[in-house]
């Protein structure tokens, strides 16, 4: 996947605590779903395969994770929140919230369409 300039740009103009966790989010996406595109669109990193299926948003106190395709994501642990009919996340604060293992499957699983 090739980065987008304007996502490189985005975390490096977050708050200084939030560009450690977008880029560790980032990567994360990255090697879930290789074939991923990376985009810049509504104010934030999007990322697609046919179809948007996940997303990166700064709030005060943490970031979401969020999906697109939530209905497709196995969720056993209960990390998803929300109550959009289109979308849910998950809340981040610090680098211990972030279960590689379990995001990753989780991201693969709402990159298929």
């Amino acid at each position: 996947m090739d980065k987008n300039k304007e996502v490189t740009e985005f975390i490096k103009n977050a708050e200084k605590e939030q560009q450690n966790l977008l880029t560790v989010l980032r990567d994360l996406i990255i090697k879930a779903v290789p074939e991923a595109r990376e985009q810049f669109k509504w104010s934030r990193p999007v990322y697609a395969t046919d179809k948007d299926f996940c997303y990166l948003k700064t709030a005060k106190n943490h970031i979401n994770l969020g999906f697109f395709n939530f209905e497709k994501v196995e969720d056993p642990e209960g990390f998803l929140g929300g109550t959009g009919k289109q979308m849910r996340h998950i809340k981040i604060s610090t680098k211990e919230d972030i279960k590689a293992e379990v995001f990753t499957k989780m991201l693969q699983q709402a990159a298929v369409f």
